[in-house]
């Protein structure tokens, strides 16, 4: 059997793995079968069925155990995002889509924030804005002032109520935090603390508008430090405001 061939049936019986666990709804620790059985059920080689149960757990939807055999799994599409986002991330093109991925994330999320954010917790975002905006008037060094910046962001997320949005966002703000060069003077350092603040007070006040405007903002600097050599912009992704 050819390569090209046995991978086409490996795929098709990934596929007919999946549909079995779907349709039994079989829950997450359930055991599903050895791989000798996938064989034989199925009506395919050793070699196809452990290359189907392969792909199947780089997607972790399945995991061997010894003496036990194949146990379903609920796969984590963070983890996922997160073992593969450095191969998404070889080309400005790629950055590109990667800065218009955090933008819509960004901005579709501050409603969830606007919805499901506890005074606490806004009271906690305040402080970190005035952590970050002092640490910026000190000029304290780079290394904690992206700390400062990364935690306001994950507070942010962690407003959201959503587990998954957060976790997909937490991924792409660090990514973009370690792209990032140096701030460029003081004018950036005024515009980041503006920022900062116009957000925390439009989430207080329960303005969705007036906070997906700086989100826009904000994200938008990305578009335009990243996506130099790409016709979309911040401009144009802020269009839809007017």
């Amino acid at each position: 059997m050819s390569k090209e061939l046995r991978k086409t049936l490996s795929h098709q019986l990934a596929d007919r793995i999946l549909n079995r666990i779907m349709t039994e709804q079989l829950p997450d620790g359930e055991v599903f079968m050895t791989e000798e059985k996938v064989a034989e059920e199925f009506h395919v080689s050793r070699t196809v069925a452990r290359e189907a149960v392969g792909r199947l757990r780089a997607f972790g939807i399945i995991e061997g155990r010894q003496r036990v055999g194949l146990i379903v799994r609920r796969p984590d599409p963070v983890r996922l995002f997160s073992a593969v986002l450095p191969s998404l991330a070889l080309s400005q093109t790629d950055i590109h889509e990667l800065a218009c991925l955090r933008y819509a994330l960004e901005v579709g999320a501050i409603e969830l924030v606007i919805r499901n954010a506890s005074d606490s917790q806004i009271d906690k975002l305040t402080e970190l804005s005035e952590q970050f905006s002092a640490a910026l008037e000190r000029k304290v060094s780079m290394k904690k002032q992206k700390e400062l910046e990364v935690a306001f962001h994950q507070m942010l997320l962690e407003m959201t109520g959503s587990r998954m949005i957060a976790g997909m966002q937490s991924l792409l703000v660090d990514f973009f935090h370690n792209l990032q060069d140096d701030p460029a003077g003081d004018e950036n350092y005024r515009r980041t603390i503006r920022e900062h603040k116009d957000l925390v007070s439009a989430i207080r006040r329960r303005d969705v508008e007036a906070a997906r405007t700086v989100i826009r903002e904000q994200i938008g600097q990305y578009l335009n430090d990243n996506c130099q050599s790409t016709e979309v912009s911040s401009t144009d992704l802020a269009s839809e405001r007017n």
